[in-house]
């Protein structure tokens, strides 16, 4: 890899308290709403912005054809417009946050691989999003890979047409789905919760799919308010050692028979941030996404926490 790095004096990154922030930009609508968010939790957390952008040579190079040699002019220039979006991403930053310390970084590699590998010993990492769209197809590669296999918390900031994505009110909401991916998405939400003084919606969703609506049956073999106060149980103790842990932050706990991908949806549009795992219930270990986060980093009304396990 070739990178080079700008105003690059930081702390020691493997230090939890200097960990920056690291978002990817491309100077896109949904990379400037990311940049913005990173910029804005970095400030209040005082922690060092580091902006990365990655020209992935290898795509341009097969972009430009197969029998065609990238001349030091083409990557020449292709590097000046990445060093020029840079340039104007730190602009912005310190626009939102005057005291920021703000470094750059452009490299040869795929976004995606810079992204993954800062993504060690970063306390988050940042990448934006635009539009409402349908498949992971349309919201980019680099964005399922990081989402998929980075490491501790990524968070996708995603271009909506409202402020909603800025918003410092409303709960932390944070889905449960009872497996143990579940435990870091819980430690994260948690933590963030308490950074920003916000009240934490626990929601659990003891199954998968629709009430009432399984093997063609109307109802099924079950007392659901057995069921209810069963799962109600389970998850106050799965919390319980979270709360001590966090004793200033207040919780709410939700459990509902199904749905968790439409009750999070519908929470999302009152929450600042949504806190999920990166893989489903009983999922294998390459599965890229569970269902409910796939569905979230889509679709969701504010940003999306995706919080990967150890």
């Amino acid at each position: 890899m070739n990178s080079h790095r700008v105003n690059s004096h930081r702390d020691d990154p493997d230090s939890q308290q200097s960990a920056p922030i690291v978002v990817g930009v491309n100077g896109s609508e949904g990379s400037d709403l990311a940049l913005r968010w990173a910029a804005e939790t970095a400030g209040q957390r005082h922690r060092p912005l580091h902006i990365v952008y990655g020209i992935d040579l290898l795509m341009v190079s097969s972009t430009a054809g197969s029998h065609d040699v990238m001349t030091p002019s083409v990557i020449d220039a292709v590097r000046a417009h990445g060093t020029t979006v840079l340039a104007n991403a730190a602009a912005v930053a310190r626009q939102v946050a005057p005291q920021l310390e703000v470094d750059t970084e452009i490299s040869d590699d795929s976004p995606a691989r810079l992204l993954i590998d800062h993504s060690k010993t970063a306390h988050l990492v940042v990448l934006g999003a635009t539009g409402n769209a349908g498949t992971f197809a349309h919201l980019g590669s680099t964005l399922l890979a990081v989402t998929s296999h980075g490491h501790g918390s990524t968070v996708v900031v995603r271009a909506t047409g409202t402020e909603q994505n800025l918003r410092h009110d409303g709960p932390v909401v944070v889905g449960i789905d009872g497996s143990p991916v579940s435990e870091a998405a819980i430690a994260a939400a948690f933590a963030e919760a308490s950074l920003r003084g916000a009240e934490l919606v626990a929601v659990h969703s003891w199954s998968d799919w629709d009430a009432g609506k399984f093997a063609g049956e109307q109802s099924l073999a079950i007392d659901a308010n057995q069921m209810e106060t069963a799962e109600a149980a389970i998850l106050a103790e799965r919390l319980a050692g979270w709360q001590e842990k966090y004793p200033d932050v207040a919780i709410t706990r939700k459990v509902y028979l199904a749905g968790p991908t439409q009750q999070l949806t519908q929470w999302s549009r009152s929450a600042q941030l949504v806190v999920v795992g990166n893989r489903g219930r009983g999922g294998f270990t390459g599965l890229l996404l569970g269902s409910t986060s796939n569905f979230l980093v889509q679709h969701a009304h504010c940003p999306v926490l995706v919080a990967h396990s150890a």
